[in-house]
């Protein structure tokens, strides 16, 4: 059908406004007349007698009123060039051919209006005023008046003719489109395929100028879409019994299918996928009587169409972005972001249903690796989006597509999916490959918003999606140990993506099987050295934005020798913290426990092979290269055995009581112990420390046996596994008392508690610290059992000790909860202590085994705090006990005896000391003089008044003008701790120098070329804006005042 020229009719378009157009719309849309009596009349009728006498009042204005003269010579120019029968017996097609006339003229002004329209300068005097509108600007009414015809137009011209299935229905719309269905006669020419041939392509001219397309799409894209389908789409039923005018030729079938194409290209993508999938259906429903509200099933060409067009919608450019909006769109929620867009992402039905359509592979794709090659760079899109309830939406969507893809085709996934997500993390391990263009120091490798990014994607794929399966889980494993670096490097400054970080490894300890959680631990502390680990070119620097950027080392210079050994050496210590934090939170699960047990063994490992290394053979009968790969394999086996040692100290220092979470875990605890002192025995190596641990986990197993846990026949099945090295050491431990208390254990488990001998109750009473009066008095025997348990009592009570040494025991709460409610530390009332405990104690501090002499002195010192008269009696023979140990060279036991506050005391020559520190020319002695002093600033509180000013004086000169970033460092850090100690103190404390404070910190922010020195003065102004806040602004509390009237 071939457009108006524009020649045609050129002075009937000059003359025609688009008021008189509207107007005539207008009349021809008015409701009906007061003639019409419509009690007397159905609806059909009424309609129809409002349809027939609009049409009369059009054609009367048209010829008497001369001012519609030009419309007149307009329409009938569009009329003489229209290929469509105008006229009908059926009321409903004349109405609308009429009305598409009409429309057909208000395109044509419109758009010879707007050919004329040359806008003006605009006026620099007034650059405010708003710019002339084009002259085919439609105005809110003539805009309403237009859509009344569109509406009439798809109502009467399109879906009165749509085959069942085919579209909405009128009757499931309104009840007015329920009345028209009955009031169209099919029957009358022209045909209805003639009838819906022709409203959709006079809509489609119509909707060529961009304002009238964009009021017909917005609407009724659905319904021209529906006609075109049918039109191009539909089987035709070959039958010559009807005239051939009747018939769509296949060139009008051909271009109802390029239209199609054409305007489902055009439009905004979202839409054209929901109108799609509303004409796909659902499934099939009853569809009996013709007056339901049930709509029919979709016919099975069309579904297959409809799936077709939306396989091309998902192949095109961000079509999986249109997909996800149509769909979400579509389900009720509004636009993306959206007031129900919170709703529409808690529905995880509709993000497994997206998820299911973006993993299947369509038909037209030649092959699922094409497709997901082409799809997948827009699922890892979806998680980027910066708008918050659009992002929560469809990174709820990329998560389950990303689960859904890894479990259909897990190959594909890890290729274009994983890979691209943890590319970053690859970049940098020691087994890529670095371009030597990319070796240059400081070459950022990695930018921060790259990496914040796939730290942020891994998070929400892995945690949030919450899916363990083995080809997430197995992806995950070759950059944890990147992954831990990073966690280390956020935990010495402030950054946004330390919870990240830790959640995820959290979650990939607790998710992957016991035996590759242990080995990627084991990586983490560096005792496994085949773990992929960041590359040694590579480094982690802090970034502008407060993230983290990985960059290509600096050259090491000789001079800087020692310093590099420094920082090796604090990184070392740092990722051991950092693991112990992470196996804090691994507690519940096991994993700390097993972890535990697995360094004890290491640790004994360790120790025999070191032993048999150095059975070595005299030097003359060895080369030189023997020689040094021996020299190597010991010096490495010492470092084994170091950093296993550091590694326990750790732990023991940052788990609690409930690292032990079940018997097995226990009884494996037990086992290496006695594995351990065995090797110790044949090694001829016995200590000290080896002869307590012995002790304390014979005693743990005899409080099993004692009745502090209820133990089942599967209990003892896992104690047996105990029974050959309990005979082990009855038959080879020197100890007699250790001897009879093994061959003792052995009886009671091997007859699974039937038979147990006096010894292991008195085993098990003195570990819980349950001996009663009668216990103190028995035969020497049993106070021998006593004694050998009693060291296990005193591990116990350290581990109950709020100050915990870095030498602890372990215990299980769960196994032997009793312990601490029997602890004399933490339940010792005031003024209930004896003279006999008193002298106990006091004999123990001078007990040669360091656990029982430690723990004395912590009861002691625990006592004098608390004012025990007893002790009191006896303060100046306890500082003599306190003095004396001093000189102990075990550390433990000096911890103990210097336990106190004495800052108050020695305040003064501590600030001297530490402030004449700070003028040392050596820039070490300078740094560590300037921590000390936070340290002491952080517990002074208002003692610090005396000195504030030489404080502030002194810290303000070096973070100002030292030369060496260490000391300027140190000195903004200062700053951070003494806020930290002081908190809503510093107000006070402070106040004379507060405003000093901040000025100093924001010139470090804005001068101080350092980014760790500028990290420190951040966090140092946030605490400083937290106090503030809680200084102007109090928290409201709640509080009800009652007072008693006398």
């Amino acid at each position: 059908m071939a457009a108006p020229g524009r020649a045609a009719g050129s002075r009937a378009l000059e003359m025609c406004g688009l008021g008189r157009i509207l107007e005539a719309l207008k009349l021809l849309l008015s409701p009906g007349g007061s003639g019409l009596s419509s009690l007397q009349m159905t609806k059909c009728d009424v309609l129809l007698a409002t349809l027939k006498s609009n049409l009369s009042a059009l054609e009367d204005e048209l010829l008497k009123d001369p001012h519609w003269n030009e419309l007149k010579l307009l329409r009938d120019e569009i009329a003489n060039k229209a290929e469509w029968p105008l006229n009908s017996v059926d009321v409903t097609w004349s109405f609308t051919s009429q009305t598409l006339l009409l429309l057909l003229c208000l395109k044509e002004t419109m758009i010879y209006l707007a050919a004329d329209f040359s806008p003006g300068k605009p006026n620099p005097r007034t650059p405010e005023a708003a710019p002339a509108l084009s002259p085919d600007t439609l105005s809110v009414a003539q805009q309403k008046t237009v859509q009344s015809a569109l509406q009439f137009v798809v109502t009467l011209g399109i879906c009165p003719y749509l085959m069942p299935g085919v579209g909405v229905p009128l009757r499931c719309r309104t009840e007015f489109g329920a009345g028209v269905q009955d009031v169209v006669r099919l029957d009358a020419a022209p045909d209805a395929a003639q009838r819906l041939y022709t409203s959709c392509r006079v809509l489609l001219n119509i909707a060529q100028h961009a304002s009238l397309g964009s009021l017909i799409f917005c609407r009724h894209l659905g319904d021209i879409a529906a006609g075109l389908c049918q039109l191009g789409f539909c089987p035709t039923k070959r039958k010559s019994l009807k005239p051939e005018g009747e018939v769509l030729t296949e060139e009008e079938r051909a271009l109802s299918r390029e239209a199609l194409r054409d305007i489902l290209d055009q439009v905004y993508q979202p839409l054209a996928v929901r109108e799609l999938l509303i004409l796909q259906g659902g499934p099939a429903q009853s569809c009996t009587e013709a007056k339901t509200q049930v709509r029919c099933r979709a016919p099975a060409w069309l579904r297959r169409l409809c799936g077709q067009l939306l396989s091309e919608r998902l192949m095109r450019p961000s079509g999986v972005q249109a997909v996800v909006r149509g769909i979400l769109e579509g389900a009720g929620a509004g636009p993306a972001g959206g007031s129900d867009a919170e709703a529409t992402a808690a529905d995880w039905k509709k993000c497994d249903l997206i998820a299911k359509i973006l993993a299947s592979c369509p038909q037209q794709s030649l092959s699922p690796e094409d497709y997901y090659r082409d799809i997948c760079p827009q699922i890892l899109d979806l998680f980027h989006f910066q708008d918050k309830l659009t992002a929560r939406q469809f990174q709820r969507v990329a998560t389950t597509t990303f689960i859904t893809m890894s479990s259909e085709h897990p190959q594909l996934a890890a290729k274009y999916l994983l890979q691209p997500l943890l590319a970053p993390l690859h970049q940098c391990l020691n087994t890529a490959e670095i371009p030597e263009s990319d070796m240059v120091p400081g070459t950022i490798l990695v930018t921060e918003e790259e990496l914040t990014r796939c730290i942020e994607d891994v998070f929400k794929v892995y945690v949030v999606g919450n899916d363990p399966s083995p080809v997430l889980v197995d992806s995950l494993l070759p950059v944890l140990r990147v992954l831990f670096s990073l966690y280390c490097f956020t935990k010495q400054s402030v950054s946004h993506i330390r919870s990240l970080c830790q959640e995820i490894l959290l979650w990939i300890l607790e998710k992957l099987e016991r035996k590759k959680a242990i080995a990627s631990l084991e990586g983490f502390a560096g005792l496994n050295k085949s773990v992929s680990s960041l590359h040694s070119l590579c480094q982690f620097r802090a970034a502008a934005q407060g993230g983290i950027m990985i960059t290509i080392k600096e050259a090491i210079c000789d001079e800087d020798e020692d310093e590099a050994l420094y920082q090796k050496v604090s990184s070392e210590q740092c990722q051991l913290e950092c693991l112990g934090d992470l196996l804090f939170y691994c507690q519940e699960c096991g994993l700390a426990g097993d972890f535990f047990i697995f360094c004890l063994k290491d640790l004994t490992h360790v120790a025999v092979e070191n032993k048999a290394k150095l059975e070595m053979k005299p030097f003359s009968s060895q080369s030189l290269l023997e020689l040094e790969q021996h020299q190597t394999l010991l010096v490495e086996g010492r470092e084994q055995k170091l950093l296993v040692l550091q590694l326990m100290a750790v732990l023991c220092e940052r788990m609690s009581e409930q690292i032990f979470t079940n018997i097995t875990q226990v009884v494996d605890f037990v086992a290496v112990t006695l594995q351990r002192a065995c090797a110790s025995l044949a090694c001829q190596a016995e200590s000290t420390v080896e002869s307590q641990t012995l002790s304390l986990s014979m005693g743990l197993v005899a409080v099993m046996l004692g009745g502090a846990v209820q133990l089942k026949s599967s209990d003892f099945a896992v104690l047996k596994q105990l029974l050959p090295l309990l005979e082990m050491v009855s038959r080879t431990y020197p100890d007699p008392v250790i001897q009879e208390l093994a061959v003792d254990l052995r009886i009671t488990i091997s007859t699974h508690g039937a038979f147990s001998t006096e010894a292991v109750s008195v085993a098990a009473q003195s570990t819980l610290n349950k001996k009663d009066a009668e216990g103190k008095t028995e035969a020497c025997q049993q106070a021998s059992h006593g004694r050998s348990t009693d060291e296990s009592r005193s591990h116990f009570e350290q581990h109950q000790s709020h100050e915990k040494p870095k030498q602890t025991g372990l215990k299980s709460a769960a196994l032997v909860p009793q312990v601490s409610q029997h602890s004399p530390i933490t339940n010792q009332k005031s003024g209930s202590i004896t003279t006999e405990q008193l002298q106990e104690v006091l004999l123990s501090a001078y007990d040669p085994q360091i656990p029982t002499r430690a723990a004395a002195l912590r009861t002691l010192s625990h006592w004098i705090e608390q004012r025990e008269a007893k002790a009191l009696e006896l303060q100046e023979k306890l500082l003599t006990v306190f003095l004396e140990n001093l000189d102990h060279e075990d550390t433990f036991v000096y911890l103990s005896a210097i336990q106190g506050d004495m800052v108050s005391k020695y305040q003064e020559p501590l600030i001297h000391t530490f402030l004449r520190g700070v003028r040392d020319p050596d820039c070490a002695h300078r740094a560590s003089s300037l921590s000390n002093l936070g340290e002491l600033c952080q517990r002074l509180d208002f003692l610090l008044g005396s000195v504030l000013h030489e404080v502030t004086a002194c810290l303000i000169a070096v973070a100002k003008t030292d030369h060496e970033v260490q000391v300027r460092r140190a000195a903004v850090h200062v700053i951070v701790l003494l806020l930290r100690g002081l908190s809503q103190k510093a107000t006070e404390v402070l106040r004379d120098v507060l405003k000093d404070l901040y000025h100093l910190l924001k010139h470090v922010v804005h001068l101080e070329p350092d980014d760790v020195a500028k990290l420190h003065a951040q966090l140092a102004l946030e605490e400083l804006d937290e106090i503030m806040r809680n200084f102007l602004f109090p928290p409201q509390k709640l509080e009800k005042k009652i007072v008693v009237l006398p």
